[in-house]
């Protein structure tokens, strides 16, 4: 489709550049008293034909840029969602929005017009330049001096449009950014009285914004002046040279007429070329800030040759998973502090474990290897016996139930939510973890049931409601290994008694660690691991800790016991 929009925008092309001859034969017609009748039919037609041409042209070859487009986001979307989470960490979600939405919409003009519209005006130069040689070489030679001019500039101006639209879509992108991070804190902006400030920051990064999309406009504005300048100094060249050549019989007046109206004819090929590079250096820039996320690193789900020896599919209770951390080293970035020094400890068949150390000790992080959102700098994380680097993370995750610190709930309805993981669920088994994550009173307060959306974020729940979904969702997987990060933290007692029910329940079947914050969940633990500055303090039930442990005792008098109290 977008070759027969080329064609026919190539051919649309073509038919105007005849034109300015026709109309040089209808004056020469009239000049010698021939009947002007079939010119005149024949030149409307070629206008008619012309417009019909140029018009279904760029449609088709709009329609096509659009399908193009359509791929390169579900390509970009697709490298998205696959990047690892330390790129993701590292890099600004606004930023990639705008990558995604922003950046692909500039690629529409350059997939669909731009080329193609460049190629044609540029055969409609070459084409008129010809005419021009054919009906007089000395007024050629003027305008060919004129194009010379004309190519210089362009090749001085272009690549300066190009990096001034790499900088504006750069600082689109960090002001996608800010606003996503004022959205993101929407209400603790608001609590905290920092409108004004976010305003400002906001301001600041839409200035900026402003500026360089005004350098862009700039140098759009400076090509467009510079390349019609010498179009009008030779149309003036032309005409007092022309009326001397007439004047001394050299051509005709009919001649000069149609010379004069093929270099008005060039003045639209030249626009559309300079608007072509243009955008093509637009098109460049965001070409450019799309490739990087193609070198962002990703994951690929698929490597590895370990699997599970159960599946989600599996009929009965699925066994549990080992977890071994063995002198397991890691940091973040390189010139950061290590997060972990040497951890070593396992967590074996069924049973409770509970991670616990002050802030900082490296308990969330250990989670961030199990799943294989990070790889351990040095040492060996193993789940079932094998390391973690040898699994396939899509069957390593497909074992695991997971409920991250914050609990986050996605866009949707509560369904949505729940099914997240286990997209197969039967509404008896939703039906089952729903009341054993004691949301059933929720459910029935919801307008449609489970069926109800629960706003971007999860805005309409309490935090303890998040929470209990979250855990919900996990206990829906049927996980061989559950990963509870600190998740009844915004529980009520009551709510918190039940959910460590559920808990212990679940542990009875399957391997639980648990990053603890209450009291009441270390001391029902079978496992107590006391992490401290990256390192494993002590491993021991709470009896044994409270007993050989100093720090161990500390947290449970002091930080836990607070806690629970």
């Amino acid at each position: 489709m977008l070759l027969v929009g080329g064609v026919l925008t190539f051919l649309g092309g073509i038919v105007g550049l005849v034109q300015p001859l026709i109309a040089m034969s209808i004056i020469e017609a009239l000049g010698a008293g021939d009947p002007l009748g079939d010119l005149l039919w024949i030149l409307s037609g070629a206008v008619l034909v012309g417009a019909a041409l140029e018009a279904f042209g760029p449609y088709l070859m709009q329609r096509t840029g659009q399908n193009i487009i359509l791929t390169v986001r579900r390509r970009l979307v697709s490298q998205l969602v696959h990047l690892t989470v330390a790129e993701v960490d590292r890099l600004k979600s606004g930023d990639l929005v705008s990558r995604l939405t922003s950046d692909t919409n500039l690629l529409r003009t350059v997939a669909s017009t731009t080329v193609i519209g460049g190629f044609t005006a540029i055969f409609m130069l070459i084409g008129g330049l010809a005419v021009m040689a054919w009906i007089d070489i000395v007024l050629f030679g003027v305008t060919l001096a004129m194009a010379a001019v004309v190519t210089v500039v362009m090749l001085v101006v272009m690549p300066r449009i190009g990096a001034a639209t790499r900088e504006s879509q750069t600082a689109l992108g960090d002001m996608g950014a800010i606003l996503e991070r004022a959205l993101g804190a929407f209400r603790t902006v608001k609590a905290s009285g920092a409108e004004d400030r976010e305003i400002a920051s906001l301001d600041q990064a839409a200035v900026e914004a402003r500026d360089k999309g005004v350098t862009v406009a700039v140098w759009e504005a400076l090509a467009g002046v510079l390349a019609f300048l010498p179009v009008n100094i030779a149309f003036l060249v032309v005409l007092g040279l022309g009326g001397a050549r007439v004047a001394d019989g050299a051509m005709t007046i009919g001649s000069l007429i149609g010379f004069l109206l093929m270099l008005f004819y060039l003045m639209g090929p030249i626009g559309s070329l300079v608007q072509a590079l243009s955008q093509l250096q637009t098109g460049l820039a965001a070409v450019a800030r799309v490739e990087q996320v193609d070198h962002l690193e990703s994951e690929d789900l698929s490597v590895g040759t370990a699997s599970p020896t159960a599946s989600l599919t599996s009929a009965g209770p699925l066994p549990a998973a080992q977890v071994e951390f063995d002198r397991v080293e890691f940091r973040y970035e390189d010139d950061l502090a290590p997060v972990h020094r040497g951890v070593t400890f396992t967590a074996s068949g069924t049973g409770l474990t509970a991670l616990v150390g002050p802030s900082g000790a490296g308990k969330t992080t250990i989670f961030s290897l199990i799943e294989g959102f990070y790889p351990a700098t040095a040492g060996e994380v193993r789940v079932e016996g094998v390391a973690v680097q040898d699994w396939s993370l899509r069957e390593l995750r497909s074992m695991i139930g997971y409920v991250e610190q914050d609990a986050p709930v996605l866009s949707g309805s509560l369904r949505d939510n729940l099914t997240l993981a286990a997209p197969h669920a039967t509404d008896e088994d939703v039906a089952a973890v729903v009341a054993q994550a004691r949301l059933s009173e929720m459910v029935a307060r919801l307008p449609d049931g489970l069926d109800s959306a629960v706003g971007p974020r999860g805005v309409t729940l309490s935090g303890g409601e998040r929470q209990r979904v979250a855990i919900a969702r996990a206990l829906l997987r049927r996980p061989r290994l559950l990963l509870l990060d600190e998740a009844t933290s915004q529980l009520d007692a009551a709510n918190e008694a039940a959910l460590r029910q559920v808990m212990l329940e679940a542990a009875e079947r399957t391997n639980v660690i648990v990053v603890a914050h209450r009291l009441s969940t270390v001391t029902s633990a079978d496992q107590i691991v006391v992490l401290d500055a990256g390192r494993v303090r002590a491993v021991g039930t709470h009896a044994e800790l409270l007993r050989a442990d100093g720090l161990y005792r500390d947290l449970a008098t002091e930080q836990l016991l607070t806690a629970e109290n």
